[in-house]
């Protein structure tokens, strides 16, 4: 799994398929490279422990889905776009992105510049877009785009080529922005989902990078994924621990390996084009065959799925829900 199912044994972070990261994507708009589209994916139609359908409820009302932008390498963000969501009593949801800029991009962004309110969420096969301004932004279900053998893996990556996302959906936000929106031509990017509780907002899930999150940090996940890029040094450890027990590397080497994985941002250069790992993330890079080469040191080079079929070429870029 990309980013998904990063709770504890496959589950889901505080037990709320709503508030799991799946996938956070950044490219070029198509035709257009004064612009970018950033997806943040999120709430996995499907289980994988066990298997099985989770709500159909989009997103959880009241809490923060915020992508935050580092705009001079420190790991600390100084842009954060924010969406919060509200139910309405028949069901639909309507949502509210905010930007946010300088020191309060650190925090919880759920007051801010307005740039979309009251966006109706999509809950069927049309897509339903909202337009502000040089933004167009679309929330809602949508065909899951990340393809990956996940029955293989739990089969000791015994990879069969069989897609276990080939037909489920996520809930997906995407933003088409100006490049200047960023604040700056190289950014690092990170996605994050915060909880609204009566103690507070607590952190959910974080991830720049697909599959580190779930695959790496061992006994201290939870912690991992309740902090922030700029104190991920802490977990070099742990990283260079697995990378020793999965890859057979050896100290020094594992070491070296976590160090270019942390801290966990997207690397994204507006001006440079887009391949993951080096620049962003398109809807078709193969992360998987570069995270397994990764971990298993060279050991297991692919697990024989490829790219979704059902890619729009238009916003929003991802194919209509199956369910």
């Amino acid at each position: 799994m990309s980013h998904h199912a990063s709770g504890p044994d496959f589950g889901f972070p505080r037990g709320d398929a709503r508030l799991d990261m799946t996938d956070l994507y950044a490219f070029s708009r198509p035709g257009d490279p004064s612009k970018s589209i950033i997806i943040f994916n999120v709430h996995p139609s499907m289980a994988v422990n066990p298997v099985a359908p989770t709500t159909r409820e989009p997103f959880a009302p009241g809490a923060l889905y915020e992508i935050k932008v580092d705009t001079n390498g420190d790991s600390i963000a100084d842009v954060c776009f924010s969406v919060q969501f509200v139910a309405s009593p028949d069901g639909t949801q309507t949502a509210t992105l905010r930007r946010v800029q300088g020191a309060r991009a650190t925090a919880e962004c759920d007051n801010g510049d307005v740039i979309v309110e009251g966006a109706q969420v999509s809950s069927g096969p049309k897509a339903l877009i909202t337009q502000a301004g040089d933004y167009r932004c679309f929330f809602g279900w949508r065909s899951d785009p990340f393809f990956f053998d996940a029955h293989g893996l739990f089969n000791q990556m015994q990879f069969t080529g069989d897609d276990f996302f080939a037909d489920q959906d996520v809930c997906s936000i995407v933003l088409e922005l100006p490049n200047s929106a960023l604040s700056a031509d190289r950014v690092g990017l990170w996605a994050r989902t915060v909880d609204k509780t009566e103690e507070g907002w607590i952190q959910a899930d974080r991830g720049g990078r697909p599959l580190q999150a779930v695959f790496l940090p061992g006994e201290q996940r939870e912690a991992y994924l309740n902090g922030q890029p700029a104190d991920d040094d802490r977990f070099i450890g742990v990283f260079a621990h697995q990378l020793e027990h999965t890859g057979g590397y050896s100290r020094e080497d594992a070491v070296g390996k976590a160090r270019t994985l942390l801290p966990d941002l997207l690397s994204y250069d507006t001006r440079r084009p887009v391949t993951f790992p080096q620049n962003g993330r398109a809807l078709t890079d193969d992360v998987v065959d570069v995270f397994f080469s990764m971990l298993t040191n060279g050991k297991v080079t692919g697990d024989r799925v490829g790219p979704h079929k059902d890619l729009l070429d238009e916003f929003p870029y991802l194919g209509p829900p199956h369910h």
